[in-house]
């Protein structure tokens, strides 16, 4: 994990970062699945690209997991399987620092991923990229706060949220979170 000194710096010189989130089908890496991730690319300037796509588990939706974040069995049916957009997600986040809310859940899963998959990806078992923590950043940032769950600080902050729980509206909160720690920062 990145430091938030680096990640200050790294947004004034113009960096490349992704802030991304993933939605599973339960909490363990090592043995649920990832059912969408969603990922917004931007700069200093602004936004550069989404990413956004629902995976098929192969497996059907734990009920616990669909009252979550509201993803069904039907809507993951004809999906692609993670085999198929694990590759893609890997080529839209290259030369970006990541950012996600709660990094080591996200991270973990797809380092998981990555390593059940390393026939097909390229020569590494985990993600290469730097990474930084909104959750701890915003602690650093906004101390003495009772809750930092992402959808708490976005509502505190007035940033829309869209779909909680759905990831891609949950990786532009994250970046707007991302955004509002570096702004308080004087960056």
């Amino acid at each position: 994990m990145g430091t938030y000194d680096d990640a200050r710096a790294l947004y004034a010189e113009n960096g490349v970062f992704a802030a991304f989130d993933l939605e599973t089908t339960g909490l363990d890496a090592q043995k649920d699945q990832i059912v969408e991730i969603g990922a917004v690319k931007f700069d200093r300037r602004g936004l550069i690209a989404r990413f956004s796509t629902l995976i098929n588990p192969g497996i059907p939706m734990p009920p616990e997991a669909g009252k979550v974040n509201n993803i069904t069995d039907s809507m993951l049916k004809d999906q692609p399987m993670l085999d198929e957009v694990l590759p893609d997600f890997i080529r839209f986040i290259k030369n970006t620092i990541l950012i996600a809310h709660n990094a080591p859940f996200d991270c973990g899963f797809i380092n998981a991923k990555l390593k059940e998959k390393r026939a097909w990806t390229p020569p590494f078992s985990s993600l290469p990229n730097r990474v930084l923590d909104t959750l701890v950043f915003s602690r650093e940032t906004f101390p003495g706060r009772r809750t930092y769950k992402l959808g708490d600080l976005a509502r505190d902050l007035e940033i829309p949220m869209g779909d909680a729980h759905r990831a891609e509206d949950d990786a532009a909160a994250c970046m707007e979170i991302f955004l509002r720690c570096i702004a308080a920062s004087g960056v």
